[in-house]
């Protein structure tokens, strides 16, 4: 059901997310469901919004995480398939009862761009209380935590790498990949000497016929000078390296 304030021209778009605990609770003629839905729907008149879906999570406790919910987790596809960015609450309590859950779930609404709002106080998920802000500095101080661990992890992986003589970081070079060491053992044949004119090719013309063996940059085009440059100064594969200069 659609809810919206006739005479706004411009309406603010957001969707409306119910939660019950108890099960006795359940069903359209029960107390808690109607009583959430007034209090959405006379909070959007009054602040011109425009309630375009409405999501109910049924005996699903205030504690457990928002991932977990069906209803919340079928309301955030919906979010994101029509660009509403806006989710309307009875309480905050409505959406989470313990308060980290809550925190937690509403640092993740915000990371995705979504505004989360209480019907009975607007401004709930925006107070800094002195509990919150505690919640808060808990998360970041876990989430450096992590940051730290996977940071030293990362750095002992290519430490014990680095041992062996191998290269870690970094995007593989040209010759590191597949077929590299053959590329550069061609450019190298394509740089020799010719033994009937005594001179070598330039860069740029053994950029053009690797071209047209089929040796070209990412964007389709022939190598630039300095990156033939480079393949020369790679070793060659042996197997190629012994072919005669043409």
């Amino acid at each position: 059901m659609i809810y919206r304030k006739k005479e706004a021209a411009e309406l603010t778009r957001a969707v409306a997310y119910f939660r019950t605990s108890s099960a006795s609770n359940v069903g359209s003629d029960k107390d808690s469901e109607r009583r959430q839905r007034e209090a959405v729907i006379g909070y959007a008149r009054q602040a011109g919004i425009e309630i375009v879906a409405e999501f109910y999570d049924a005996s699903v406790s205030g504690a457990d995480p928002i991932d977990a919910r069906p209803g919340f987790a079928e309301m955030l596809k919906r979010i994101e398939s029509n660009g509403v960015r806006t989710i309307v609450v009875e309480t905050a309590n409505r959406f989470a009862r313990d308060l980290m859950v809550q925190e937690v779930g509403y640092s993740k609404l915000r990371e995705r761009g979504i505004s989360l709002i209480a019907a009975d106080s607007p401004n709930a998920f925006l107070e800094d209380t002195p509990t919150a802000n505690l919640v808060r500095q808990i998360l970041g101080a876990i989430s450096e935590f992590d940051k730290a661990i996977t940071v030293a992890k990362l750095r002992g992986a290519r430490d014990r790498q680095r041992a062996t003589g191998r290269k870690v970081e970094g995007r593989k070079g040209l010759v590191e990949r597949e077929g590299g060491q053959a590329l550069a053992a061609e450019a190298r044949r394509l740089h020799r000497v010719s033994p009937k004119t005594g001179k070598r090719r330039s860069l740029r013309e053994i950029a053009l016929i690797l071209a047209e063996q089929g040796h070209v940059s990412s964007s389709g085009l022939p190598f630039a000078p300095s990156v033939v440059q480079r393949l020369l100064s790679t070793r060659a594969s042996a197997t190629l390296s012994s072919v005669p200069p043409p």
